[in-house]
């Protein structure tokens, strides 16, 4: 069974930086292109980062330069790191992979608040 479970949201200051995480089970891991999506209130999800098994990344240019995306195949986990956060990248964010995504599949996400 599927199991995608983001954590390390918060509020945070504008400049302020933050990690999220994505535990992932339920599918091999390691062969897969994960990505990281976000949702604000009112708009569509989008994707603000992915990266291939091999470790290649791409990024939303509205993100390059201040997030990066990685990941830990031994633990199944991709991470976020956000830095110089700004008031327009809050949003609920979430972890994904393309198979899964079209599924219908999301986890339940991780709240980011940039607010002073």
């Amino acid at each position: 069974q599927v199991q995608l479970v983001e954590s390390g949201g918060g509020l945070v200051q504008p400049g302020g930086s933050l990690r999220l995480s994505c535990a992932a089970s339920g599918f091999i891991f390691s062969i897969t292109v994960m990505g990281w999506y976000r949702q604000a209130p009112g708009n569509q999800r989008e994707l603000v980062a992915a990266i291939t098994s091999g470790g290649s990344t791409n990024y939303a240019d509205s993100v390059k330069g201040r997030f990066t995306i990685s990941r830990d195949n031994a633990k199944n986990t991709v991470y976020l790191q956000m830095n110089s956060l700004k008031p327009e990248d809050t949003a609920v964010y979430y972890c994904n992979e393309d198979t899964i995504r079209r599924s219908g599949y999301w986890g339940q996400g991780t709240q980011v608040t940039v607010s002073s």
